[in-house]
């Protein structure tokens, strides 16, 4: 299961580095943080997470601006950015990571099902990635939980942050 795999590489990353991490997942409805914490000890750096299905909760829990949301749509780079900062304001993690995405069935002809985007907070940047993925509802949820943990992987291995 090559997932698995990808967890625990991100495992070892962030023990290495010494790194705590937070979720904040939308489409995901919390399959992100139930992969990091699949790994064996991973209560050593995963501090916890917020499923902010709606917009008031982005608002609300994360700090998410409504400007961003009204502007931007939910599911937008600037989202998932404010998303990750948000979580690690919220848990004073060293890593915050965000998914927000259209799953499916429905969409819009701009933001289809299988629009995902990503954002990653570390110590040293804001980084952000758009996944443009496949299938149906569940095959996207899971394609985005992997690459998150993908994404992670590279932005860790890429130097401090």
């Amino acid at each position: 299961m090559g997932t698995m795999n990808i967890a625990e590489k991100l495992a070892i990353l962030l023990v290495e580095k010494g790194w705590t991490i937070a979720v904040a997942e939308s489409c995901t409805g919390g399959l992100l943080g139930g992969r990091i914490t699949s790994v064996p000890g991973s209560s050593v750096y995963f501090i916890g997470g917020v499923v902010a299905y709606s917009n008031s909760m982005k608002m609300d829990l994360l700090g998410v601006p409504s400007t961003l949301i009204q502007t931007h749509g939910a599911v937008s780079e600037k989202v998932a950015k404010a998303m990750a900062d948000g979580v690690v304001r919220a848990t004073g993690a060293d890593i915050g990571v965000a998914v927000t995405g259209v799953a499916g069935p429905g969409g819009s002809e701009d933001k289809p099902p299988g629009t995902v985007y990503l954002g990653v907070r570390t110590p040293a940047a804001s980084e952000w990635k758009l996944l443009n993925l496949s299938g149906g509802r569940e095959d996207v949820r899971e394609a985005a939980v992997v690459g998150a943990l993908r994404f992670l992987a590279d932005t860790l291995e890429g130097g401090d942050g």
